[in-house]
């Protein structure tokens, strides 16, 4: 190996050394797509995992759980499959995110107005339950998105389609979920001022229903209370609720899954 004078040889270690850094900074920092839609999309061999992305508008990108589907790529926010991550939290954590995104976990209110206010595209939202008997049933939403922390996150959804049944929109019981905001135990923004259901007053759904929800007058859907294993699922009225599919009585689900997916507007129906 030829010598090298040092101060050349000092300058080039220099070079050498700023060239890795901003290599792994690249590889740290640069988003792979704006959704896990667009991901799919560029890379159809892509598989189910944690990806950066960096929706439109977005100063940072942060991490998501990317489900890689048939139909192209969702973004999760949302995944309960046992009782290890608590959701009866607080607003500022359901603000901003928490649990194992590769496990159970809330990805963040902040997070999901981000990649809905992105006006170029519209979303399509999917529900995915599970019963404690290996029954399985899904719903979806078009036209999906949650306004901004001003409006608590307010809720939009579209037309239905699956066979779970319209819980949000209050096909069970009447109680329409959509347009109202978020509440949580300790910021209430449901309908009831308050609710009476038969002998019952109700002045915050939060806290019988658990965990924080799109409340209006309560209502028929409710996914974020307590995790309930079979034997211990029915009756209660804080639970992983979604009246349209299971009516007898209160039914704990054993797993749930809320995603999203963006459709550009051209292609939308």
């Amino acid at each position: 190996m030829r010598h090298l004078p040092g101060c050349c040889g000092i300058i080039l270690v220099f070079l050498l050394g700023c060239a890795g850094q901003l290599k792994e900074e690249q590889q740290t920092i640069t988003p792979r797509g704006t959704d896990c839609t667009q991901i799919k999309a560029l890379s159809p061999q892509a598989r189910s995992g944690v990806y950066l992305i960096q929706p439109p508008r977005v100063k940072r990108p942060f991490k998501v759980y990317c489900e890689m589907r048939a139909d192209g790529g969702w973004t999760v926010f949302q995944k309960r499959s046992g009782g290890l991550v608590s959701f009866n939290k607080p607003w500022a954590e359901y603000k901003n995110g928490f649990g194992n995104l590769k496990e159970d976990h809330w990805l963040g209110l902040n997070k999901v107005y981000s990649l809905t206010k992105d006006r170029a595209k519209k979303w399509t939202m999917r529900i995915d339950l599970w019963d404690h008997h290996g029954s399985t049933a899904f719903a979806e939403y078009k036209n999906f998105r949650v306004g901004s922390e001003k409006t608590a996150y307010r809720l939009n959804v579209g037309k239905y389609r699956g066979n779970a049944g319209d819980a949000i929109r209050g096909a069970h019981e009447g109680i329409d979920q959509n347009h109202h905001g978020f509440s949580t135990a300790d910021r209430d923004n449901d309908g009831c001022s308050p609710c009476i259901f038969g002998d019952i007053v109700e002045s915050e759904c939060a806290a019988s229903e658990g965990g924080g929800w799109w409340y209006s007058r309560c209502g028929s859907a409710s996914l974020n209370g307590d995790w309930h294993p079979a034997g211990n699922h029915m009756g209660w009225a804080s639970g992983l609720h979604w009246h349209t599919w299971k009516t007898s009585e209160p039914y704990s689900v054993k797993a749930t899954r809320m995603m999203i997916k963006s459709v550009e507007k051209s292609t939308f129906f």
